[in-house]
C-alpha cells in the first residue's frame, strides 16, 4: 500500500501571504485542519490549525469580534507556519509516512510527487482508515492470536493448519514482544474458530486470545 492510495488528491494551499482569518475561514470552510504552503510552485511551509490557536486571541480575551478578526487580518500564514516541514513522496508506503509521522510527532505532512510539486497531504485520520481496512475490522472477522517463540518456520506451521482445513486467511500481523517472543495475529472469517484454535495448540502453540471484531 502506497501513500498515493491513501491521501487526499490535490489539496487547497495557500500562499505564505495569505491573510491568516482567509486561511483560518479556508480551513473551516473545508472541514480539514492542514493547509499546505506555496509560494512559486514551491512548498515553503505547512500551516494548520494548531498554528493558528497558538496566535489566536484567548477566550476570555475582552476583544470584540471585529476587533479578533482584525488582529488576525493583519497577519499572514507566514508568521506562523511550520518552515522546516516534514515531506514524503506520493510513491513512498504508507508504512514509511506513518513511521514520519511518529518519528516527528506530527498528525499529517504534504505529499510531493517527483519533482517536488505538492499532490497531496496524508494524516493520521488516512493511516487509521488504512489500518481498519487492512484489517477487515469494518466487514466482520474472527480474529485468533497465537504466541510463539522467535524461530523459523512458525509463520508456514500456522498457515498450514488453516490450508489443512480449506480456510483462508484475510491478514496475518506478526507482533514482537519485549520478552522475545511473537504474538501472531490471524484474521479471516472462521466458520468454527474454537476448532481451529484447539488445531493450533495440538501443534504446539498457544494460543492467547480468539474473538470475532465488528
Amino acid at each position: 500500500m502506497f501513500v498515493q492510495d491513501r491521501m487526499t488528491r490535490n489539496p487547497i494551499i495557500v500562499k505564505s501571504d495569505t491573510p491568516l482569518d482567509e486561511a483560518a475561514s479556508l480551513m473551516k470552510k473545508g472541514n480539514f485542519r492542514r493547509l499546505p504552503v506555496v509560494d512559486a510552485g514551491k512548498l515553503v511551509g505547512f500551516f494548520s490549525d494548531r498554528d493558528l490557536m497558538r496566535v489566536a486571541p484567548s477566550p476570555a480575551t475582552t476583544l470584540s469580534r471585529y476587533e479578533e478578526r482584525s488582529l488576525l487580518a493583519q497577519m499572514t500564514v507566514k508568521d506562523v507556519m511550520v518552515r522546516d516541514v516534514v515531506t514524503v513522496q506520493e510513491d513512498d508506503t504508507l508504512e514509511a509516512a506513518a513511521l514520519a509521522m511518529y518519528q516527528h510527532k506530527i498528525g499529517g505532512m504534504p505529499v510531493l510527487s517527483s519533482v517536488g510539486t505538492v499532490v497531496g497531504v496524508i494524516t493520521e485520520t488516512d493511516i487509521f482508515k488504512a489500518f481498519v481496512d487492512v484489517m477487515g475490522l469494518q466487514e466482520g472477522k474472527d480474529r485468533i492470536t497465537v504466541q510463539s517463540d522467535n524461530k523459523v518456520g512458525v509463520v508456514a506451521d500456522i498457515a498450514d493448519i488453516f490450508r489443512a482445513n480449506n480456510v483462508s486467511i484475510d491478514s496475518f500481523v506478526t507482533v514482537p514482544q519485549e520478552d522475545g517472543s511473537y504474538h501472531l495475529i490471524v484474521r479471516g472469517d472462521f466458520a468454527d474458530a474454537a476448532a481451529l484454535s484447539k488445531k493450533i495448540e495440538a501443534a504446539g502453540y498457544k494460543v492467547l486470545h480468539q474473538t470475532r471484531i465488528g
